[in-house]
């Protein structure tokens, strides 16, 4: 099969001829219909979060089960399904917690340089990316990393779901707990930023604010929910928030993973307020906070892809598009093949796009 290979950060990612092994027990493997460029596979391309290499990445991605090994139950070949970096063990504290999404068996999740799913004819090892690796033709994956989903559910879409949607829309609804009434800010409108906006708007925020300096993504940010506005080109986005606001949201989200954007998103709450940040600050980046803020009950916290209970929220936003409340139709900027994957994320660094996909059944 082909799969894009990161050899060396800051380098083009290179298609290559590998394969997997027989799924062991518990082990799926799927046929990639469909998978999404994410700003977390970029931190990874340019060094930002170490990881050994070469890799394949992905990990937003949709498809359909091809084989099962021994003792998988859940699924059975031809279902459709997600996949999800959040595979969980159901067993550990934080699992029987309620927290699948920290799992910290790594039996299951596994670390960095323990997978050895993938396989190729070089010497050096290939990495899997985030237990996933869906930037492949195949994926080779634990059973408790993929979501079964109901089979009129367009595969495009779906795939959406699998991260930025999942990530944004959990960020609101798991993670920040918005109620009805309240105030939000959500700095990026990139694809993690929009399914905040949507999931705001769903959670009956009263006003929602987008931030971000690109003038067509905040037109479709208004289409998805957005009551206000804010480009920080037009001054301190700060300072536009509190005279927008009366001194401050309710809540804040963070969707860039900049440092200077998490400072931001504490320093634009109201007395009370909380700061919930979903960009993936680059490793080792410190964020500055005033402690005097504190003393009015300000917060902030981490979201880590939504808080979320995939089994049981995947199913549940597939029925919101289906509904016609979640617009997965607005997020999509392109579907490229498989090979067009450096022009794709050269978009990404561009601000081109939303969101692009690889549709794995583009010849």
């Amino acid at each position: 099969m082909k799969a894009a290979v990161l050899y060396e950060p800051n380098t083009p990612l290179v298609i290559e001829e590998i394969s997997t092994r027989k799924p062991k027990p518990r082990e799926v493997l799927i046929r990639t219909a469909v998978s999404g460029l994410c700003h977390s596979d970029l931190h990874f391309i340019e060094g930002l979060y170490p990881h050994p290499l070469p890799m394949v990445l992905g990990h937003e991605a949709s498809g359909i089960v091809e084989q099962v090994g021994d003792e998988v139950s859940y699924l059975q070949p031809g279902d459709h399904v997600i996949t999800c970096l959040s595979v969980f063990c159901g067993t550990c504290e934080n699992c029987t917690a309620g927290r699948p999404v920290i799992c910290t068996n790594t039996d299951v999740k596994l670390p960095p340089g323990q997978a050895d799913r993938l396989q190729w004819q070089k010497s050096a090892q290939l990495h899997t990316g985030m237990n996933l690796s869906a930037f492949a033709e195949q994926m080779l994956v634990h059973e408790n990393a993929v979501v079964k989903i109901r089979k009129d559910m367009p595969l495009d879409r779906a795939a959406l779901i699998g991260c930025s949607i999942i990530t944004g829309f959990g960020a609101v609804s798991n993670t920040a707990k918005v109620a009805p009434g309240e105030t939000v800010a959500v700095i990026g409108c990139g694809g993690v930023g929009m399914a905040a906006i949507n999931g705001a708007y769903i959670a009956g925020a009263a006003r929602i604010i987008a931030v971000d300096t690109n003038p067509v993504k905040l037109q479709l940010a208004a289409k998805l929910g957005a009551t206000d506005l804010v480009n920080p080109n037009d001054g301190d986005p700060v300072e536009q928030i509190k005279a927008l606001t009366g001194g401050g949201v309710h809540h804040a989200l963070e969707c860039l993973g900049l440092k200077k954007t998490a400072e931001q998103s504490f320093e634009m709450l109201a007395f009370g307020g909380t700061a919930t940040i979903v960009g993936m600050v680059p490793f080792g980046e410190k964020i500055e906070l005033h402690g005097f803020d504190f003393l009015r009950e300000r917060r902030i916290q981490g979201s880590s892809m939504g808080s979320n209970r995939f089994r049981t929220d995947m199913p549940r936003l597939i029925e919101l598009y289906l509904q016609g409340r979640l617009h997965l139709d607005d997020w999509i900027s392109n579907k490229i093949k498989l090979t067009e994957i450096n022009q794709g994320f050269d978009a990404m660094k561009a601000g081109k796009a939303v969101r692009t996909v690889i549709d794995f059944e583009i010849a």
